[in-house]
Parts: C-alpha cells; sequence; structure tokens
C-alpha cells in the first residue's frame, strides 16, 4: 500500500468528520435534530484509515420514555387550561351565586319585617331577576365551553391526521431509500422521529418498530392511525348519544363509522380535553343545574302554599327546564320517553345511560355516567320508570328494542331556562291567609336557605360551596400532577440532549481537532511527493 494511498484515505476521512461537524453546527436549532458522529476504522489489510458510517445519536428508549411523559404533560396542561377558567368563574366573591342567593333570601326579611311595603316586594323581585341572570349566565358560559371543546376536538384530530399521514408517507420515503442505497438519510429518520414526538403532544400513541424499520402507530383500543405506507384517519362525528357533543370515530375494516368511547383516548390535547369534559365541565354543569332545579322547585312549591295581596294563591316564581332523555340515533326501536322530576331529594347531578336488556319485560340496564356504578330496573304497569327523583314515561312499550339507547339528563342545561316569572309586586304570595299584614309564608321562604333540600342533604350555599370546592379540587390535583410531569419531561429532555443533543463547544473542538487531521494528512501526501521526486531525481 503506497504512502498516497493512505494520505489520501486520511483526507477523505477528515473531510467527512469536518462535513459532519458542519451539519451538526448548522442543525443546532433543528427541532428533531440528532447529533451525528463520523465513526472511522482501519482498512482491513492495505492500510490507512475508512469510513464505517456516518452515525446518528439517537436512543429510541430515552425518546419513548420523553414522548409519553410530554404526552402526559400535554394532556395535564389541556386540562388545567380548561379548568381553572371554571374556578375563577365560580370561585369569584363578588360575581359568584352565593352572595346573590343570600341577597334573594334576605330579600325576604325585608318582605317580613313589612309585608305590604311596594319597596320590599320590588326588593324580591330585583333580588330574583338577578340571581336567575346570573344561573342562566353561568349556564351560558359553561356551555360556550363545551361549544368550544368542540371546537377543539375537530381543530386537534385534523392536526392528528395530517401529522400521521406525513410519518406514513416518510415511511415510504425511508422505504425506497433503504431499497436504493442500503440504508436511509438520517435527515428522514429524524423527520419521522420528530412527527412521532408531535403527535405525542397531541394524543397517547403506541409505537411499533418493524423488523424492516418501519414504523406503526395505534391509540386507545389498538386502532392503528399508521400502518406502513398508510395512515388511517380519526374523525370528529356528532355523538349518537348526544347531538350536542362532538366525539372521536374512525372506519372500521368494512367503513363503518366506529364512535368511540372518550375513556379510550388519553394522553395529549386531545385526551386532556376529553377528560376535562367528563370529569369537571359536566359535573359543573350537572351541579349548577341540579341547584337551579332544587332552588327554583322549593320556592315555587312555597309560594303556591301562600296567597298574594288580593287573597289569591300563589303561583310559580320561577320557571326551570324539565328534565331530557335523549334516544340514540342508532336505536332499531322507535319508543320515545318524556321525563318530568319526581322526589327531588332523589335528585342528583349526573346524566345516566338506559340500554334496553329485554324489551319484552321492559328491562333497562342502568348506568350512573359520573361513578360508572351500574343497575337494573323494569318499566312498571304503567310504562314508567322512577330513576334519580326523575319519571319517565315511554309512549309505546312495544315499540322497544333489545340494544336501545337512552341518555336521560336530569337537571344538564336546567339553570340556562331559570327565569323570574313575577312582574307584579302584588302577586308575591307572602301571607298565609292573605292579608296585607300576614307575613307567614314570607317567613316560610325565607327559611328555605336553612334547609337541606339539594339532594335531601345539603342547602343551597352549602351545595354551591360543595361546586365550588370540587372544582377548586381537580384545578389543584391537575396542577400539582402538570407541575411534576414538567419537571418529568425536562430531565427526560436533559437526558435525551445529552445523547442527542448538539454541543457547540464540543464541536468547535472537533472542528479543530479535524482540520488538524486534514492538515496532517495533507503533509503525508507532500512528503510522499517530494520522496517520490527525489528518486525520480537519482535516475
Amino acid at each position: 500500500m503506497s504512502i498516497f494511498s493512505i494520505g489520501l484515505s486520511g483526507l477523505n476521512a477528515a473531510q467527512n468528520a469536518l462535513n459532519t461537524t458542519s451539519n451538526n453546527i448548522s442543525n443546532v436549532y433543528t427541532p428533531g435534530y440528532n447529533r451525528e458522529l463520523t465513526l472511522l476504522s482501519e482498512r482491513n489489510g492495505a492500510g490507512g484509515v475508512t469510513v464505517e458510517d456516518i452515525q446518528r445519536q439517537f436512543d429510541g428508549f430515552v425518546a419513548g420514555q420523553l414522548n409519553r411523559a410530554n404526552s402526559e404533560t400535554s394532556a395535564l396542561s389541556s386540562y388545567v387550561t380548561q379548568v381553572s377558567q371554571i374556578d375563577n368563574l365560580l370561585a369569584d366573591q363578588q360575581a359568584g351565586l352565593a352572595p346573590l342567593m343570600q341577597d334573594f333570601f334576605s330579600s325576604f326579611e325585608d318582605l317580613v319585617n313589612a309585608p305590604s311595603d311596594p319597596a320590599a316586594r320590588q326588593g324580591v323581585i330585583g333580588a330574583a331577576d338577578t340571581m336567575s341572570a346570573q344561573f342562566r349566565a353561568f349556564d351560558e358560559y359553561l356551555n360556550d365551553m363545551q361549544d368550544g371543546i368542540n371546537t377543539q376536538i375537530r381543530d386537534e384530530i385534523a392536526q392528528i391526521n395530517n401529522t400521521a399521514a406525513q410519518v406514513a408517507n416518510l415511511n415510504r420515503e425511508i422505504a425506497l431509500a433503504r431499497a436504493k442505497h442500503g440504508e436511509a438519510p438520517n435527515s428522514l429518520l429524524n423527520q419521522r422521529d420528530q412527527l412521532v414526538a408531535d403527535l405525542s403532544k397531541h394524543l397517547d400513541i403506541e409505537l411499533t418498530v418493524q423488523e424492516s424499520g418501519t414504523y406503526n402507530l395505534s391509540i386507545g383500543n389498538g386502532q392503528p392511525i399508521v400502518a406502513g405506507t398508510t395512515s388511517f384517519e380519526l374523525q370528529a362525528i356528532t355523538s349518537g348519544a348526544d347531538p350536542a357533543r362532538s366525539v372521536v370515530g374512525y372506519r372500521d375494516s368494512a367503513g363503518n363509522m366506529i364512535e368511540m368511547k372518550d375513556g379510550r383516548i388519553s394522553g395529549g390535547a386531545l385526551g386532556g380535553l376529553l377528560s376535562f369534559r367528563s370529569e369537571a365541565l359536566d359535573k359543573t354543569q350537572n351541579q349548577l343545574g341540579q341547584l337551579a332545579v332544587t332552588l327554583a322547585s322549593a320556592v315555587n312549591e312555597q309560594h303556591r302554599a301562600g296567597f298574594d295581596l288580593e287573597g289569591i294563591p300563589g303561583g310559580d316564581m320561577f320557571s326551570v327546564a324539565e328534565p331530557r332523555i335523549l334516544g340514540n340515533e342508532r336505536n332499531n326501536g322507535n319508543a320515545v320517553f318524556s321525563a318530568s322530576f319526581g322526589d327531588l331529594s332523589q335528585l342528583s347531578a349526573t346524566d345516566y345511560e338506559l340500554k334496553v336488556t329485554d324489551a319484552a319485560t321492559g328491562e333497562f340496564h342502568i348506568t350512573r355516567l359520573d361513578s360508572g356504578e351500574r343497575y337494573t330496573a323494569t318499566l312498571d304497569a304503567n310504562g314508567q320508570l322512577v330513576l334519580g327523583g326523575v319519571v319517565l314515561q315511554v309512549d309505546d312499550a312495544t315499540a322497544l328494542s333489545d340494544g336501545d339507547r337512552f341518555q336521560l339528563q336530569p337537571v344538564r342545561g336546567a339553570a340556562g331556562s331559570m327565569d323570574n316569572l313575577i312582574r307584579d309586586t302584588a302577586s308575591i304570595a307572602a301571607g298565609a291567609g292573605g292579608g296585607t299584614g300576614d307575613n307567614e309564608n314570607a317567613l316560610a321562604l325565607q327559611q328555605l336557605q336553612q334547609q337541606d333540600l339539594v339532594g335531601g342533604s345539603a342547602t343551597f350555599n352549602g351545595a354551591y360551596a360543595i361546586m365550588v370546592s370540587d372544582v377548586g379540587s381537580h384545578t389543584n390535583i391537575a396542577q400539582v400532577n402538570l407541575d411534576a410531569r414538567q419537571g418529568l419531561s425536562e430531565q427526560l429532555y436533559a437526558l435525551q440532549q445529552s445523547e442527542s443533543g448538539v454541543n457547540l463547544d464540543e464541536e468547535a473542538a472537533n472542528l479543530i481537532r479535524y482540520q488538524q487531521f486534514y492538515q496532517a494528512n495533507a503533509k503525508v501526501i507532500q512528503t510522499a511527493s517530494t520522496v517520490l521526486d527525489e528518486v525520480l531525481g537519482l535516475r
């Protein structure tokens, strides 16, 4: 082996090392870039050096851990962002419902002291107007949040589909590069791993690496979103149980649209949104509705027991919505239910799913959606079913079909319909017998605030305090978990960067090393040329 050949191999190796170092420096701020290393080895039996590989410094295990941590961090961040809005709304000491309910019942104290005074009566109407308006405003705010969640679900799914399609396309490009050159360019591998990292921030994914190096991605119940060079789109669809709700759907192998249970999707911003909706938003809206229904019904019942200034029995003071029961759009039967309130002490702040298990006998499998509690119930001889303070009436029991599903929403959105019905001060039924000085019914109305009427176990203010406490608890727990997860993500990122990240100081030192390496090999060739010239000169 000539000295020229040895020197040239060194020049080539030095040039490759310099190129690699330059590429590292150029991509120091490129997201997803993994530091490259030039691997050199001695040429077998021939002398000199050869470039074995330009190896990217990528640790799949650490990357997987970081992706999972980022997925959980993204989910918690999404959750905290949403739940903090409700927490701020309910906990406001000035704009909250607690002082307004107190003002409403305090207005009856003035009426007790002067039952025929028009000013005291107008005070009751004003307090009722203000309180009911705030109930409506709160429910409208929560409804807007429900609509916002629907929009964000659609946006998240669009980004997930776009990213999954890019991963599938890179699988194709990488396979073609391997077939053509024997290996894939590091740039394509970096891009694919970065896409997987980005996808993890939207939802939790399961990565499976095939022997060929192809990435397959799946979610939740094993539903694939990337299989080789094919991506499978998720879709934001209308819930079959509740048309006001967007859920995640996918097409099965037969082309049928399948609705995924919210609990099957976890992690990422999408998982965080779904968790927030089921754990906090739905619960808060139901608690608000339960409070509105109970307060309005109790006041109405007591007000009807009294008489106004003309000796006429009192009417309802507040309007309130009836329970809602929705038939699933995929039902085979065409039975229709109506719903009305029964024993309000049994009324709960939750929704229920009813599934027909035996249409012939009217047997239902009932699931309480907030806790997952399950039990069975059967229609009585009148076609009625009593459930959680609600009386359900089926129009035609023979129209039920096995497997039919219904969703009962006893109090969801009820606060949005609460309104004061009394406009004439004389119509307030303050008395028990109709006399101008009679204040007995006004006193009874005032005393309602001290009774455990909400769910049969809490006062109105007590129930509101529980609602505020629940939201505050969700917010605090989520924030603590978010802080912990962010710390873990930062640690894993630091670990990943120590292996795969570009260190400018190290690369600057490498530039000097490889420059000296190049110059030394150039000197070898120069020396070989001088020796050769001298040998030729001897002739």
